[in-house]
């Protein structure tokens, strides 16, 4: 009986977030996102069953189903079945199999935990099932298809390439399609700075992320200027990166948050503000707010001396500081 077990990180997005939908990075010329790999995961696992009987466990929705059969479980109403149906109409597996599925990211993180488990079934069931996904750009163009069917709105691509790759990601749009490169040397200074915070309230990407979509295409003047501005802050930020000027971040983050809230006055939140207030007055450099905002995490920029006091005066403020940190290029 074989068991096959998938895990994926989920990410922080450093830069170029919301310009990774297309067609919106062609409206403004091409566009950068760059991201990176943390080790809070996501995980698939899939064991064979004899005969055609199916079981999905899901242990953060508190779920378990069996069905005699692929066409019971497709069948099937439910929408916590979702996200597998999609899967499973994919990959129409023609064995019998027990499906357990697990995410530690919080719920509505904004660090990609969807589209990370997402990474991690397509995975699995490739393995499971024989299937040809080979490389990574492969495997990220049926994510992304996946999951737009999912979720019903049009979604981007940053997010799978560090569930899928690890590392620290910079990637890059334009007529060709996505270009990936994953540094290695920069993870251990960047563990040094990096510190992520939950603020308690879940974020909704989507919904942040279609209506910038719809204003865009509308010509709206504000959300072009804001998108381009973006632009240029992305291409500083893998420079940055690139070339470990670390000392540059805090400053891009402030004017990515800037050029952010006029895309969406949402995408800050009082909890947010509280966050940034708490860990600024006690040393951090920046706060960079993860995802479309609105809550989820928010990433902490400290130098390692003040790390420990800006941690407890998130604490103080009702924060949850999470144990999380880069992680390395997948083998």
């Amino acid at each position: 009986m074989s068991v096959t077990i998938v895990r994926s990180p989920t990410r922080v997005d450093l830069a170029g977030g919301t310009l990774d939908l297309w067609p919106l990075h062609h409206f403004i010329g091409g566009a950068t996102t760059v991201n990176v790999a943390i080790d809070i995961w996501t995980e698939a696992e899939i064991t064979e069953l004899p005969g055609s009987e199916i079981e999905l466990i899901s242990e953060d929705l508190k779920f378990q189903k069996k069905f005699a059969n692929l066409q019971a479980c497709l069948d099937d109403q439910d929408p916590m079945l979702n996200l597998l149906k999609v899967q499973l109409r994919y990959w129409k597996p023609k064995k019998g199999f027990r499906l357990k599925t697990r995410s530690e990211s919080p719920v509505g993180g904004g660090l990609g935990g969807s589209s990370s488990l997402t990474i991690s079934l397509l995975k699995a069931f490739n393995r499971f099932c024989g299937g040809s996904l080979a490389d990574v750009h492969g495997l990220v163009q049926v994510a992304h298809n996946v999951e737009a069917e999912v979720l019903n709105t049009p979604t981007g691509t940053q997010d799978y390439f560090p569930a899928a790759s690890g590392g620290l990601n910079i990637l890059k749009y334009d007529y060709s399609g996505i270009h990936q490169t994953v540094l290695t040397r920069q993870m251990d200074a960047l563990k040094d700075h990096f510190m992520l915070v939950y603020t308690g309230k879940a974020h909704h990407s989507g919904l942040n992320n279609f209506e910038v979509m719809q204003r865009a295409v509308a010509k709206e003047t504000q959300t072009m200027t804001a998108l381009r501005d973006l632009k240029v802050i992305a291409e500083d930020t893998a420079q940055a990166v690139t070339e470990g000027q670390w000392q540059a971040l805090p400053g891009l983050f402030q004017k990515e948050i800037a050029s952010r809230v006029k895309l969406a006055k949402a995408f800050s939140s009082p909890e947010i503000e509280k966050l940034s207030q708490a860990s600024l007055q006690a040393g951090a450099k920046a706060v960079k707010i993860c995802g479309a905002g609105g809550g989820g995490c928010v990433l902490v920029w400290v130098d390692p001396h003040t790390r420990q006091k800006v941690t407890e005066s998130c604490q103080k403020a009702g924060f949850q500081v999470l144990d999380a940190k880069p992680v390395a290029p997948l083998g």
